[in-house]
């Protein structure tokens, strides 16, 4: 009874220790107005590119020629492009084209990044050739190795994924590999090798969960590197190919007719930046919360 008894105030214990650190995080992050801010406006991109296409009255593909490079006006609030098109209308389903890129592209090198780093750091002879591998990636400029991955590989969607992918991927896994070799060093592991523990426990289990802080920061750093050069990629020709609507191409177009149509490069540019600014600040903000120490040198 009395170990009953015991077993139920440890359990009050642990789950009010939780729920005051829940309590503690979200304070901190409200306190961060930046990160808050930043949080919030990025949401909002998220369910425009979500549910946005749907609210549209236009068809982002329809050409209406008589209508080209109108003005902003009523009937159009942000204008239209050089084929009459609604440019609200290509830029929201840009959006889910632009945001679902990276969105992807951050998932697929998160998960690659984790696996290479962790194996990298718990055996020798894989650190040794995936970790010169991913030097020599890092050493060729991200933008440069994207162009010419989409040269070989195409313009579309699928290949802009690839490409980026194998772009970010080496940096995630570098810095999972160096938190986990500190964390490998640590006493509890120690123990847990005396103990006989299998290789894919201590990895996966114990040292992995330790690496996802630094991992989640450098994930929404790489999310809004993919935007960008996503946007670049499609601005040169080389990513998503038109009549698809994405952000870089809206831009590519607008060039052309920049003195005639501003619309046509400050909405999309605007766009581009909110959403780049409001990752950074959350990617700022992230840091700061998991690093105290970090926020003091500041």
């Amino acid at each position: 009874m009395e170990v009953m008894e015991g077993k139920d105030k440890f359990q009050d214990i642990k789950s009010n220790l939780k729920k005051q650190q829940r309590q503690l995080f979200f304070k901190r992050f409200l306190s961060n107005k930046l990160m808050a801010a930043g949080s919030l406006v990025f949401v909002l991109l998220i369910v425009v590119a979500l549910i946005g296409p749907a609210l549209m009255s236009y068809d982002p593909y329809a050409m209406k020629v008589a209508e080209r490079l109108l003005a902003p006006s009523s009937a159009h609030l942000l204008g239209t492009d050089e084929y009459g098109r609604d440019l609200l209308t290509r830029i929201v389903y840009g959006a889910r084209v632009s945001i679902g890129v990276g969105l992807a592209v951050t998932a697929i090198s998160a998960f690659l990044g984790l696996m290479i780093g962790l194996y990298a750091s718990y055996y020798p002879v894989l650190d040794h050739i995936l970790m010169r591998i991913c030097d020599g990636l890092m050493a060729i400029p991200g933008i440069l190795l994207a162009i010419a991955l989409m040269a070989a590989l195409g313009p579309s969607a699928m290949n802009v994924i690839i490409a980026l992918t194998i772009v970010f991927t080496p940096s995630i896994a570098r810095i999972v590999r160096s938190s986990a070799l500190v964390i490998r060093e640590q006493t509890y592991i120690e123990a847990m090798h005396a103990q006989g523990a299998g290789t894919l426990r201590i990895i996966w289990r114990h040292i992995a969960p330790n690496t996802l802080s630094p991992l989640i920061v450098q994930a929404t750093f790489v999310f809004a590197e993919t935007i960008i050069s996503e946007a670049a990629l499609s601005f040169l020709g080389a990513g998503i190919p038109v009549p698809d609507p994405s952000w870089g191409n809206i831009l590519q177009a607008g060039k052309l007719v920049i003195f005639k149509a501003w619309w046509m490069v400050v909405f999309p540019g605007l766009a581009i930046i909110t959403s780049v600014l409001c990752l950074n600040f959350l990617g700022d903000g992230l840091r700061d919360l998991i690093d105290p120490h970090h926020s003091r040198k500041k």
